[in-house]
């Protein structure tokens, strides 16, 4: 018998749970000064988090799906890409879309209801946010092969759960990106819930990052709940597929501290002893208390930085409450370049229908 081939996974942490240095910080972030903006974000995140939940509860939002807990992802994320470069995100990506320039008002639109709220002013070519589970990465696969087409070095990043990975569309889709060597970076969010089916009946895969290897390219694994890590994992990935040198599957191991959404209610399939001993590995907490630690933060500082958050976020609520409701024959607007003629009936209907009621 002759061993054809050997594989490994490796699994990077640089800021550990009690806000020590582990591992040498990445080159861009070795002026500890340029971690601040990454606090900040992760902090306007919980707070706009928080305040999306408390309008859900009154009334005054639809389903919303928190990040509570999964902050150090998206910042991570988000602050790593290129404005040239696209996002593809699933539901639970505020910080990485909020680094990119999508705003709290667009996503409070959007989970107000209304489509309007995905034509995001700031990065115009991201994809809006995908409920179905894992068919984003389908949509990256074949944008990264729109980038190497063209020969622009702009890369992909997609965003999904540990349950997409289970998906026949997240397989398909690393199986193209490995055989074309596109620029693409997936990054899976395993915060060990799909909805209520635990990371364990998912797979059983010893990692979620080794599903790379099948395809043919690099599977990372990295602290989800630890910004710097997840930072680094993301320069790395971004720059070998701008280069040309194909994609990178990075697994952030974090958790879900709230409910899949609002609709849902985790205390029916988890203990709250295995919620509150997660809530130890806080990414907030630790890169606060590193930042502390260097004399680059105070409890002052994290009363003002808190005020500030909560102006932002209560101009952004006041923003989308004054946001006019859509007329309806909207619908009918953005299906056809030219709408056939059965449906051209049913949008004059709808004026009729509309006029008659007013």
């Amino acid at each position: 018998m002759t061993t054809v081939a050997r594989f490994e996974i490796e699994f990077t942490r640089i800021l550990d749970e009690t806000g020590q240095l582990v591992a040498d910080l990445p080159d861009s972030l070795a002026d500890p000064e340029s971690i601040l903006p990454l606090y900040r974000l992760m902090v306007l995140t919980r707070a706009f988090d928080t305040k999306a939940i408390a309008l859900q509860r009154t009334g005054q939002l639809g389903t919303y799906a928190s990040c509570l807990g999964q902050e150090a992802i998206g910042a991570g994320v988000g602050s790593a890409m290129r404005s040239e470069d696209v996002l593809m995100p699933s539901y639970r990506e505020q910080p990485a879309q909020f680094a990119r320039g999508v705003t709290m008002t667009d996503l409070l639109v959007y989970w107000g209801g209304d489509e309007r709220g995905s034509d995001f002013q700031g990065p115009r070519e991201d994809f809006p946010i995908a409920v179905p589970i894992a068919t984003q990465c389908c949509h990256a696969a074949g944008v990264a092969f729109a980038f190497k087409f063209r020969k622009q070095p702009r890369v992909c990043v997609c965003m999904l759960g540990d349950g997409a990975t289970s998906r026949g569309d997240f397989y398909e889709s690393m199986n193209a990106a490995g055989v074309w060597k596109l620029p693409v970076v997936f990054v899976v969010s395993n915060n060990q819930w799909a909805i209520s089916l635990p990371r364990a009946e998912q797979s059983a895969a010893e990692t979620l990052a080794q599903k790379a290897i099948a395809a043919g390219f690099e599977g990372l694994q990295v602290d989800g709940n630890d910004v710097l890590a997840v930072r680094w994992a993301m320069e790395h990935g971004l720059a070998k597929a701008r280069a040309g040198h194909g994609p990178t599957l990075v697994e952030a191991i974090t958790y879900r501290l709230h409910d899949h959404t609002t609709a849902d209610s985790a205390a029916r399939y988890r203990s709250e002893d295995e919620v509150q001993a997660m809530r130890k590995r806080d990414p907030l907490t630790r890169t606060r208390a590193y930042l502390e630690s260097i004399q680059l933060w105070s409890d002052g500082d994290q009363q003002r930085l808190e005020q500030e958050c909560a102006q932002e976020v209560d101009a952004a609520v006041s923003a989308y409450q004054a946001t006019g409701v859509q007329a309806p024959e909207a619908m009918f607007d953005f299906l056809y370049e030219t709408l056939p003629a059965q449906l051209v009936a049913q949008r004059q209907a709808a004026i009729d229908a509309e006029r008659d009621d007013g």
